[in-house]
């Protein structure tokens, strides 16, 4: 495989980067029937890539973006747990003539290390519970199961 660098999100990325923010809906929309309708946009992405609490990565290989992710600090608002706060990651997405390649792990080894240098060791993603091909991705760098949130939908209520 031809040399994937990591790096930080530019301003210059933005049109591929709302691509990418594209295919990342158009692979949840199946495990969730709560979206609106198109158009539909989940991230601020301008604000992401100059916040100072979210770090923004762009995989590239030659001359093309071919991934994304974040990491952002989140106080976890429950005074119980160990940590104060946590790093969230979001925003992962691998251009599909690119998966299979370790650009996931790649980003997610990177924003790892950038928590780390903000002194936050735990990190928390979100994953549908059916989408098990991401399920066994981050499984694969490290992380675990932990919750499973629920919902329903009052008309669905017996």
């Amino acid at each position: 495989m031809e040399h994937v660098t990591i790096r930080k999100a530019r301003a210059a990325d933005l049109d591929t980067l709302l691509l990418f923010e594209q295919g990342v809906i158009i692979a949840e929309r199946p495990f969730d029937s709560t979206l609106k309708d198109d158009p539909l946009h989940y991230y601020d992405i301008p604000y992401m890539i100059d916040a100072d609490h979210i770090e923004l990565l762009v995989a590239e290989q030659g001359n093309a973006l071919i991934g994304c992710g974040y990491a952002r600090v989140e106080s976890p608002g429950k005074h119980y747990l160990k940590h104060s706060l946590h790093g969230y990651l979001g925003f992962m997405y691998t251009d599909p003539n690119h998966r299979g390649k370790s650009v996931n792990k790649l980003i997610i080894e990177v924003l790892k290390q950038w928590c780390i240098s903000k002194n936050i060791t735990e990190l928390r993603l979100d994953v549908y519970h059916d989408n098990q091909p991401a399920i066994k991705a981050y499984e694969k760098v490290g992380f675990k199961r932990h919750m499973i949130e629920m919902r329903s939908d009052n008309g669905e209520m017996s």
